[in-house]
């Protein structure tokens, strides 16, 4: 196909003119209605807490509302008139995996959405619809919808087919046409889900994720672009502009549809579907009784608030080489982040690491006199594990000469790696290499990966490391003790829960961080971090800086409190001649917009990217040096805020960083803004340069004045239109209001810092 052909062709997928193979097949659930006949009288039922109101006045006008008894005529839940709210189906899927992307594809068998309600019974909180679906064959079965309340705040509720063979659920309930949707986990590309059909399934993020025409080119290649609702952490959990919040305790695959105006409908791949709503009269409030239930992130230990993290490769010359210019410039500096200290092989996506955890003596020698050089500056050592092992087999000299162990052979021998149907070890393709997935449903799996985290990691030295992956566990793998269907979105809490008994058990619980990239409802009460994964090296909004932000917003709102992105980005593609579009690299303006974003954020952490040669770093020039000892010194000189709402995160669940919404809940300009602002606590409103060559943004303030932290300019605002700051690099739009005490406190800092 020549560059012409090419660019024709491209231009017809991007308009979406159904060209077979433009995009991957991926699972969409139809919307089902139906009705619902029920000869109810009408009729009141209280909890200690709740009340639940049937409405019958004929079987026509039938519905059910649910609100709490400290503010009755709010409407926590509630089914619309005259429409059934609980069906059934019967269903076979088949998901294929691919490089950590999933494609699912249903084939329906039955659907039963008429619904009949016989009967409602109350035994003391707890409250029990039955009746009987009729399906499309006309066979009829029963079904319970159970109403129970769990504590003050959160009733409980759980709705059953009660037939084998049937094993979908749906439960449809009304919705405002103007209710924003807000959380499910990481999602990256839109914080407001109405109007939107969300998948919740973890999987890699995918490379592009919709942008063209790079998504389209990945596809061709390795299947793996991902589309606009792909995330490492999607969490089924909302809260709305409503003050409504609801969330699912299942495991299963479930999908959240928000396209009707009226209306929510979740499907589930279960004949069970348990979860909780949630009373509460701020984003606050509701996020806290969430976290109650997610679990809550523990505070951070002091040393990683120092300063920068860098990531950084190459031996132990190089990366010592690189601390020392960084600290003749006098940055701040909390940790070297060495993720190739088991070694590197190039594969086709870039330098990958070999995945055998154990230090590589050769690419770093004097490991331990390098190790407390650092010490003796209260410099700490990251480094880097994931739940895959490689085949080491026969390698060269060259390659790798000091494997004291074959891993992969050790947990092979063992039955501790996820099988496949015929019993062999399962192996998994990455990107040039496959690797088996060890067994986490294991008990004695777990105890062995546990005593690698701390005879090769904790014991060489390491002060924490990225626990990377845990999205990547196929549905059709043999586990020696769990379902993989049921177990795949529960492997990354598996994974988190691992790595954190391995430290509590070392007697470092409270004192190394490992950060994880993959999650799902519990990961915030199990990690000790979360990064936002692989973004591209680009400004855009579908993979790029833009992602990042959006990812940690939204997260937020689901538990995931301490969060952040790699400076810069991670994905590097080079792209072959013939096809007519840019080299995907990092440019140093991304790279200096980039590290003034994450100065704001919890943790400021470098990442060389996949290709590290050909993208911008930290120290590539000395106007980037300077750039980066800056702003180290300006996520320093926040600490002060900081350290406190770490803490107030640990106790209640609160992010750090958090969408303008949480504060702002009746302005409904928040609502449209994915990525333009973010709040640190509720005292500094930060308008991040998001977008290349400019030198200006703007900006939106609530009513009253407002203080820019860097040139000290007071802006009186009326809440009423957006004003236009000025934002030359290495001077961002920060403010914060006229008389705040941690305000006036950061720019004194900054002074004292010697960054003013």
């Amino acid at each position: 196909m020549n560059r012409k052909k090419v660019t024709y062709f491209l231009i017809i997928c991007i308009l979406g003119i159904g060209i077979i193979g433009c995009t991957p097949h991926r699972h969409t659930a139809p919307f089902y209605n139906g009705k619902i006949n029920a000869s109810l009288a009408s009729n009141k039922y209280v909890t200690e807490h709740f009340q639940v109101v049937v409405l019958a006045e004929d079987k026509s006008n039938f519905s059910i509302k649910i609100s709490h008894q400290e503010n009755p005529s709010k409407i926590l839940w509630e089914t619309l008139p005259g429409e059934g709210f609980l069906f059934g189906g019967m269903g076979i899927e088949e998901i294929h995996e691919k490089k950590g992307s999933f494609f699912v594809r249903e084939t329906e068998l039955d659907i039963c959405n008429q619904q009949t309600l016989s009967s409602v019974t109350q035994k003391n909180n707890q409250i029990v619809f039955a009746g009987s679906l009729q399906c499309k064959d006309q066979k009829t079965v029963s079904y319970t919808f159970t109403l129970e309340e769990h504590s003050a705040q959160q009733l409980s509720f759980e709705g059953k087919i009660l037939e084998d063979g049937y094993n979908r659920l749906y439960l449809t309930y009304a919705s405002q046409a103007d209710e924003r949707f807000f959380g499910f986990g990481e999602q990256f590309t839109y914080f407001d889900m109405k109007g939107k059909q969300l998948p919740i399934l973890v999987m890699e993020q995918g490379v592009g994720r919709g942008e063209q025409p790079i998504s389209f080119f990945v596809d061709i290649a390795a299947k793996s672009a991902g589309e606009w609702h792909t995330s490492y952490a999607g969490v089924p959990h909302y809260v709305t502009s409503e003050m409504r919040s609801l969330f699912l305790k299942n495991n299963e695959h479930s999908i959240f549809d928000m396209t009707q105006p009226d209306k929510v409908q979740i499907s589930l791949f279960s004949d069970t579907m348990q979860g909780r709503i949630i009373y509460g009269e701020s984003p606050l409030e509701l996020i806290e009784e969430y976290t109650t239930y997610s679990g809550r992130m523990r505070e951070l230990p002091d040393w990683i608030h120092n300063g920068a993290i860098l990531g950084m490769q190459g031996g132990t010359e190089k990366v010592m080489s690189y601390y020392k210019q960084l600290k003749a410039k006098g940055g701040p500096v909390s940790a070297l982040w060495l993720q190739d200290w088991v070694g590197q092989r190039t594969t086709s996506f870039g330098k990958q690491l070999w995945w055998n955890w154990e230090l590589d003596r050769d690419h770093y020698p004097g490991w331990k006199d390098m190790v407390s050089e650092l010490k003796a500056d209260d410099v700490r050592v990251l480094t880097y594990i994931n739940p895959f092992f490689a085949d080491m087999g026969p390698v060269t000299k060259e390659e790798k000469a000091t494997i004291i162990r074959n891993q992969f052979q050790e947990l092979a021998d063992q039955g501790f790696l996820v099988k496949t149907q015929d019993d062999a070890p399962y192996l998994i393709e990455n990107t040039s290499f496959s690797a088996g997935l060890i067994d986490l449903s294991n008990p004695q799996a777990r105890e062995w990966v546990k005593d690698v985290i701390k005879e090769e990691l904790i014991a060489v030295g390491s002060s924490g490391w990225m626990a990377d992956f845990g999205e990547a566990l196929p549905f059709d793998g043999v586990l020696a003790n769990a379902d993989a269907r049921e177990y795949h979105n529960r492997y990354a809490e598996e994974w988190q829960q691992v790595n954190r008994e391995a430290i509590i058990e070392a007697g470092r619980g409270d004192d190394i961080v490992f950060f994880s990239r993959s999650g799902y409802t519990l990961s915030p009460g199990k990690t000790t971090l979360f990064w936002l994964g692989d973004q591209l090296v680009t400004w855009s909004e579908y993979d790029g800086i833009k992602t990042a932000v959006t990812g940690l917003l939204s997260g937020g709102i689901s538990g995931y409190a301490l969060n952040h992105s790699d400076i810069g980005g991670y994905t590097t593609i080079p792209v072959p001649w013939y096809i007519p579009v840019s080299h995907y690299y990092r440019s140093k303006e991304l790279e200096l917009r980039w590290i003034e974003l994450n100065a704001f954020t919890p943790i400021f952490r470098t990442h060389e990217g996949n290709r590290p040669s050909v993208n911008h770093q930290f120290n590539s020039d000395e106007e980037t040096l300077d750039q980066f000892v800056r702003f180290a010194k300006v996520y320093k000189a926040w600490k002060f805020y900081r350290v406190p709402l770490v803490k107030k995160a640990s106790e209640s669940g609160h992010p750090v960083i958090r969408h303008p919404w949480i504060h702002y809940p009746e302005n409904k300009r928040f609502y449209k803004m994915s990525y333009q602002q973010f709040m640190i606590g509720d005292e500094l409103m930060v308008i991040p340069v998001l977008d290349p060559g400019k030198k200006t943004v703007q900006a939106y303030l609530p009513q009253g004045t407002w203080v820019n932290l860097f040139t000290q300019e007071k802006v009186n605002s009326d809440g009423k239109q957006e004003i236009q700051v000025n934002t030359p690099i290495g001077t961002p739009a920060v403010f914060y209001q006229e008389g705040s005490a941690v305000g006036k406190q950061f720019y004194e800092n900054l002074k004292q810092e010697g960054v003013l």
